[in-house]
């Protein structure tokens, strides 16, 4: 006769104190980066939260220390591939400060003009592609739309789409196209108007406003503990901004025109709004651009640089207000064509870290809503 066993599984109150362990991704390598969260769940709550990152790191540090100073522009503009032009500004102002050089007055605007641009392409693919992964479909086409015209006026005058590769050493690559100003002033007003149905369509919708408000409370103690910045702290009232604390190309001459957007809430809402005020306000600021630069007199745009391009013994940090928040580059420099050591301080990367102080205590149906209000790019965070 077979003797017979028994196994209890769960009874009653036992099952309800086990924990569960669930891992949001890794993806598919072919998705939009590869991020992985390792949650503990309690029920229906999140107990714990763990990011793991690191699946997509390329080793871009140590390859900057293989390249020259012309060539690491190319390296330095990918790792945030939504603020391309903003990441090899970084890199340039750090090589300059290094050289004690100074750029043509024409280059400082024009550089301030398309960085600004640049910014409004990064927000417009969050605004459209946040309330997609919340169920809404329509601002995504929306906010392709205005993207397009931006893109054209970027790819005329650099000949890129999104690896622009138009910062140089000195300045940037070349003059303007002619006739571009009209065609960027046309594009800029042809996006403001845009943005009022983004504005309507998504903050106007109930469904919108039920799933981001009181959401996903980020408080400014915690932004500060982990240095979270750009939008993302700005949203929880930490009001600083590189541009307007510690101004940097022509940011010094326009603050009668750029608004520092803040809110308190610190929620998933809070976050979306700094996002939509702040790229509007780039608008202003890429329109005061074109103003200044249309009473300039023509000149040069870059200055003559040696055959081999040395940067002098030394150390110094140069860091800007990415779309994203702050980037910073440290550069050590022994003399030679090829930095020493050039260390990237990447927005993304602190602010995807607080999210193991912010998600415990939320429910996981929330866990969507809170990631993507966050506005990373995985390639910022992996470096």
């Amino acid at each position: 006769m077979t003797r017979m066993t028994e196994t209890v599984i769960g009874v009653g109150g036992a099952a309800e104190s086990t924990d569960m362990v669930l891992n949001i991704g890794p993806q598919h390598p072919s998705t939009h980066g590869v991020l992985r969260l390792r949650l503990v769940l309690d029920g229906e709550r999140i107990s714990q939260a763990e990011p793991i990152v690191g699946y997509m790191h390329r080793g871009a540090e140590k390859l900057f220390e293989a390249r020259d100073y012309r060539q690491i522009i190319v390296l330095a503009n990918r790792h945030d591939w939504l603020s391309a032009f903003s990441n090899e500004l970084g890199v340039v102002l750090a090589v300059e400060r290094m050289l004690g050089m100074e750029v043509p007055l024409r280059a400082v605007w024009l550089r301030t003009l398309l960085a600004e641009l640049n910014r409004v392409l990064n927000h417009l693919m969050f605004l459209g592609s946040y309330p997609l992964e919340l169920g809404g479909i329509t601002p995504m086409f929306y906010a392709f739309t205005e993207r397009e015209h931006l893109q054209q006026v970027m790819e005329e005058v650099s000949g890129g789409r999104m690896h622009y590769m138009f910062n140089r050493v000195g300045g940037l690559k070349e003059e303007l196209p002619e006739g571009w100003p009209g065609r960027a002033r046309a594009a800029v007003a042809a996006v403001r108007s845009g943005m009022t149905r983004l504005d309507e369509l998504v903050l106007g919708n109930e469904v919108f406003r039920a799933r981001t408000r009181g959401v996903g409370v980020l408080r400014p103690e915690t932004a500060r503990a982990y240095g979270v910045s750009g939008p993302i702290a700005r949203a929880s009232g930490v009001d600083f901004d590189l541009r307007r604390d510690e101004p940097y190309l022509a940011y010094g001459e326009l603050g009668d025109v750029l608004r520092v957007v803040t809110r308190e809430a610190g929620d998933c809402l809070a976050r979306f709004e700094v996002l939509l005020d702040q790229a509007k306000n780039a608008l202003d600021l890429a329109d005061a651009c074109l103003d200044r630069l249309a009473e300039l007199p023509p000149g040069p745009v870059n200055q003559r640089l040696p055959k081999v391009l040395k940067a002098p013994e030394g150390a110094t940090y140069a860091w800007t207000e990415n779309p994203l928040g702050i980037n910073g580059y440290y550069l050590v420099s022994k003399g030679e064509k090829t930095p020493h050591r050039l260390k990237l301080r990447s927005a993304s990367f602190n602010n995807i870290q607080a999210l193991s102080a912010l998600l415990p205590g939320t429910l996981v149906a929330d866990m969507v809503a809170i990631l993507g209000s966050f506005f990373f790019v995985v390639g910022d965070i992996d470096k």
